[in-house]
C-alpha cells in the first residue's frame, strides 16, 4: 500500500470514528434564552432547510427517481422526434440534437441498455453560440419552433426546419436526416452576426484499455490531429479542415464539408477535455454524422469520413491490416474466420524470419555446454570469455540476436492488430462459432483465454531455453499464467488471434525441433557407421 493510499484509509477511518462517536455521544446543547436576532436566524435556517428539501426531490419522496422519469423530464424540451428502425433521434428547444438512441442490441452499453450517443451534460451537436453576450443570453432563453414534431425515417430522407425568432434576429436551421445516420445542415441568419456552431461532446458508451477517446481534426493535407480527453491544453485553430470528430471507442459525432477558410477551434473544458466548434458565416451548409464508426457506412456517405476511424500511433500499420481483414470477411462472411485468415497471412509473411530465429535458438541450445566450458575456463576474464563465446557462435553459425528479432517484429504487428480488433465496430455482436457470439466482448466462459494460456505454455515447453539467470527462467515460466489473466478481459477476437498465432508457433517450432533431431540422428548413425568400418 502506497503512502497516499494509507493516508486515504486513515482519513476514512477517522471520519467513520467521528460519525460513530457523535451518534453514541451527541454533544449537549446548553439551554439559553434566544434573542430576537437569534430567533430570526433560526427561522431563516429552517426556511433554508425546507427549500433544500424541496430542491432535493429524491430526499423528499424517500426513494430514487427512476431513469425513465428523468428521461421524461428531459423530453419536455424535445420539439422533434425522428423514428427509425435502428435509432430514435430528438431535437430540443435550443435547436440541438439532444438525443440519439441506438435500438440494436449489439450496440448496448456496459449496463446492457440501448446506447445513448449524446451525453446528458456538455455541449450538443448544432448548438449555436453568438459572440455578442446580450444576443447569446437572449438566444438561450428563446425556444426554437419546428415545422413538424414527429418524423418516420425509413428508406428516404426527411427534412426538418427549425426557427428561432429573437428581438432583432431570426435563426433558421434546415436539417435533412438520412436513414444511414448522416445529415445535411443549412444554417442561416436574417442579419450578419458573428456566431459559432458546436460539434458536441463525444459519446460515452464503451471504453476499454488502450482505446483513444477525445477529438480529431483531419485537414486537407492528410494531417490527423488527435486531442485525447484530459490532454487538451488550450485554444487551437485549424484551417483547410476536411472533418472534425468527437469520438469514443466505437462511435462518433462528425461534421464535414466545410469551406477551406472555415476557422475550426478546439478549446478545453474544466476537465481538460477537448471541445470543438467553428465560426460560421451568415449562411452555411455542411454535413454531419452521428453514429457508429462502421467503415462501409462511412465510405458510402463520403470516403473522407473513413479517416474518422483512427488507431492511434499504429494507424500506419492498422489501416492496411483492417483493409485486409475487411477483404477476408468478404470471402468468409464471418469475422472470426477472417481473423484466423489474417493470422495465417501474417504468419506466412513472417515465416522466414521466425524460422531463422528458431533455428538460431536451437543452435545456441546445442552449443550451450561448450559455452559453459569457455566461461569456466576464462572465469574472471570477461573480455576473453566474450571473445571465445563469439568465436563459438561464428563457428556453429549461431546468432544470439536471431531469436529476439522475430519477437521484436511481432510486437508492432500485435499492437496494430490489437488496435484494429479493439476499434472495429464491425465486431460488435459478430459471432464466430460455438460459444463465441460477440467478438468485441470478453469470453464470459473463459474458454478462449484458457486455451490461449495452455497453448502458450506448450509453446514454451517446445522452445529451447538458454537462460543463465534462474530468476529470469522462473519469470518466463509464469508468463502463460500472467498472460491468461491479462487476456481474460480482452475482446474475444483478439484472444482468438493470439491463440491461433500460438498454434502456428507450436507447429513451426515442432518442425524445427524435428529437423534438428533428424540431423542429430543422422550424425549419430554416420558416426556409428564409421566406427564399425574402422573395426
Amino acid at each position: 500500500m502506497t503512502p497516499n493510499q494509507r493516508l486515504i484509509v486513515a482519513i476514512l477511518l477517522s471520519f467513520v470514528f467521528f460519525v460513530v462517536y457523535t451518534a453514541i455521544y451527541p454533544a449537549e446543547q446548553p439551554e439559553v434564552a434566544q434573542s430576537d436576532a437569534q430567533k430570526i436566524q433560526s427561522v431563516q435556517n429552517q426556511q433554508a432547510q425546507n427549500r433544500a428539501q424541496v430542491v432535493n426531490i429524491e430526499d423528499a419522496v424517500g426513494h430514487q427517481i427512476s431513469t425513465d422519469e428523468k428521461m421524461a423530464q428531459n423530453d419536455l424540451s424535445t420539439i422533434v422526434t425522428i423514428n427509425n428502425p435502428k435509432f430514435i433521434l430528438k431535437l430540443d428547444t435550443l435547436g440541438r440534437i439532444s438525443s440519439k438512441i441506438l435500438l440494436q442490441d449489439k450496440y448496448n452499453d456496459k449496463d446492457d441498455k440501448h446506447a445513448e450517443l449524446i451525453p446528458s451534460t456538455g455541449t450538443k451537436p448544432l448548438f449555436v453560440r453568438f459572440l455578442d453576450e446580450n444576443l447569446n443570453s437572449e438566444a438561450t432563453k428563446v425556444a426554437y419552433t419546428a415545422d413538424v414534431s414527429q418524423l418516420t425515417l425509413d428508406e428516404t430522407s426527411q427534412k426538418v426546419t427549425l426557427t428561432q425568432k429573437l428581438s432583432n434576429l431570426t435563426v433558421t436551421k434546415e436539417i435533412t436526416f438520412y436513414p444511414d445516420g448522416h445529415y445535411d445542415a443549412k444554417v442561416s441568419l436574417s442579419d450578419d452576426k458573428r456566431y459559432f456552431i458546436y460539434l458536441g461532446q463525444r459519446p460515452r458508451i464503451t471504453e476499454q484499455m488502450m482505446t483513444v477517446s477525445g477529438a480529431m481534426v483531419y485537414t486537407d493535407d492528410d494531417l490527423v490531429t488527435i486531442i485525447e480527453d484530459g490532454d487538451a491544453e488550450g485554444r487551437k485553430t485549424f484551417n483547410g479542415v476536411e472533418l472534425i470528430s468527437a469520438f469514443d471507442q466505437y462511435s462518433a459525432s462528425i461534421m464535414y464539408g466545410f469551406a477551406k477558410e472555415t476557422n475550426i477551434i478546439v478549446e478545453r473544458d474544466r476537465e481538460n477535455n477537448p471541445v470543438i466548434y467553428f465560426e460560421a458565416p451568415q449562411n452555411i451548409s455542411f454535413g454531419g454524422y452521428l453514429g457508429q464508426k462502421d467503415y462501409k457506412t462511412l465510405d458510402a456517405i463520403n470516403p473522407v469520413l473513413t479517416n474518422a476511424i483512427e488507431y492511434g500511433w499504429f494507424t500506419f500499420a492498422s489501416k492496411p491490416l483492417f483493409q485486409l481483414l475487411l477483404w477476408l470477411h468478404g470471402i468468409f462472411g464471418n469475422w472470426g474466420w477472417a481473423i484466423i485468415g489474417l493470422t495465417i497471412i501474417i504468419r506466412a509473411v513472417l515465416y522466414p524470419l521466425t524460422y531463422k530465429g528458431m533455428v538460431s535458438m536451437q543452435k545456441i541450445k546445442d552449443i550451450a555446454p561448450l559455452i559453459k566450458e569457455v566461461q569456466a575456463k576464462y572465469k574472471g576474464d570477461p573480455q576473453r570469455t566474450n571473445a571465445a563465446v563469439m568465436d563459438l557462435y561464428k563457428k556453429h553459425g549461431a546468432n544470439p540476436l536471431g531469436g529476439c528479432l522475430p519477437m521484436l517484429l511481432q510486437i508492432p504487428v500485435f499492437f496494430a492488430i490489437y488496435r484494429v480488433l479493439l476499434n472495429a465496430v464491425e465486431l460488435q455482436g459478430a459471432p464466430w462459432m460455438f460459444w463465441v457470439n460477440d467478438l468485441s466482448r470478453m469470453d464470459s466462459t473463459l474458454v478462449l483465454p484458457i486455451l490461449m494460456g495452455a497453448s502458450m505454455y506448450y509453446q514454451q515447453k517446445l522452445t529451447p531455453s538458454n537462460f543463465t539467470d534462474p530468476l529470469q527462467e522462473k519469470i518466463f515460466k509464469f508468463l502463460p499464467i500472467i498472460f491468461t489473466f491479462f487476456f481474460i478481459t480482452f475482446p474475444s477476437g483478439l484472444v482468438l488471434y493470439w491463440f491461433v498465432n500460438n498454434l502456428f508457433s507450436i507447429g513451426q517450432q515442432f518442425i524445427v525441433n524435428q529437423q534438428f533431431k533428424n540431423a542429430k540422428d543422422a550424425q549419430i548413425a554416420a558416426h556409428k557407421h564409421l566406427e564399425k568400418k574402422d573395426d
